[in-house]
């Protein structure tokens, strides 16, 4: 996280009072993403938040705007423990932002592609069963997810917690020449579904192909069809034709797993079917882990990160909060929903 500067994009933007973005203190900047600037922030009554900031070129389109509106609205119905909730938002100021509960943990990109590496098979299925639950309350507000990916799954003590769901498809509105700006698809290639690859309509059960393909990252430290090296038309030409790379991946979660990444929709597994069997009974509820989901030595870079964030009380001290896990936070837009 950086510490404020005097303007864009180190510090404040153009146009926000100096420090604050409507009631909200920055604390620093986490990141920067598709849609604009994501901030560590406090409310007045103390409650730590990451405050998403719009891009100036974006907020004077009024297609994107529409979409923004009708975005935040959605994310506000998704309830449950299992995601960063919206909690306040201005759609209508001259640069909208929206205020999503801060996660005080790193991405699970940052865990294992950094930090620690893949995780034991005990810690996957917490995944499954926590990331399961959050998706059957985006589901349940009318959302399919559509990116799920390691950098948009936050790792907690208590279990994980998903970001960015639903606000990122205002991007699909913004058109240059007739092609969204993002991109033709909404998605990352690497865990994109078949149906997101062909440009064929999405159901929730893409959302349950996404969940596949990160257990695989997050079990085995790949990803099941290979990385973007031989160019993403070849990465988009696996997902879409060949059979996951299923390696590593631990045998008690081998075939659910498997089942998760089928290729005909219907075929998959509903996420009450994913939730049996997870044992998800057994090992989460309320919103938690009921047992340790973690490695010792993640649960001690856990509490350290959770003391800076503690320590950080004014910009001077935001630098203090840094280092464990922000690599990946510029998603912690939450449902403010980051694009990329």
């Amino acid at each position: 996280m950086r510490k404020l500067g005097d303007g864009d994009p180190l510090g404040v933007p153009p146009g926000v009072q100096q420090g604050n973005i409507g009631a909200y203190r920055l604390l620093g900047r986490l990141g920067t993403g598709g849609m604009g600037h994501v901030y560590l922030a406090r409310s007045e009554r103390g409650r730590t938040v990451a405050v998403k900031l719009v891009r100036e070129e974006l907020a004077a389109l009024e297609e994107f705007r529409e979409r923004f509106r009708q975005e935040v609205e959605s994310a506000r119905r998704v309830g449950g423990y299992w995601t960063a909730p919206v909690l306040d938002a201005d759609t209508e100021a001259p640069v909208p932002w929206v205020a999503t509960g801060y996660v005080a943990g790193p991405s699970l990109q940052q865990i294992v592609g950094h930090d620690h590496g893949a995780l034991p098979e005990r810690s996957v299925r917490t995944l499954a069963a926590g990331l399961a639950h959050a998706l059957q309350d985006i589901h349940a507000a009318g959302i399919i997810h559509r990116d799920l990916k390691p950098s948009n799954v936050l790792v907690t003590i208590d279990g994980p917690r998903v970001i960015d769901f639903g606000i990122a498809r205002a991007l699909e509105t913004v058109t240059d020449g007739g092609v969204t700006r993002t991109g033709a698809l909404v998605g990352s290639p690497g865990f994109m579904a078949p149906e997101q690859v062909r440009g064929d309509r999405v159901t929730p059960a893409c959302d349950v192909f996404c969940l596949g393909s990160v257990l695989v990252y997050a079990a085995t430290g790949k990803l099941p069809f290979g990385a973007a090296n031989s160019g993403v038309h070849a990465l988009m030409f696996r997902i879409a034709q060949e059979e996951p790379d299923l390696e590593g991946v631990p045998e008690g979660v081998a075939d659910l797993v498997r089942d998760c990444l089928r290729k005909d929709p219907a075929a998959r597994p509903g996420l009450a079917e994913v939730l049996e069997r997870t044992g998800a009974q057994d090992t989460v509820t309320g919103g938690r882990s009921r047992d340790p989901w973690l490695p010792s030595a993640l649960v001690a870079q856990l509490g350290r990160h959770a003391v800076r964030l503690l320590d950080t009380e004014n910009p001077e001290d935001a630098g203090a909060a840094g280092s464990a896990g922000q690599a990946g936070q510029a998603g912690q837009a939450g449902a403010a929903g980051q694009a990329g």
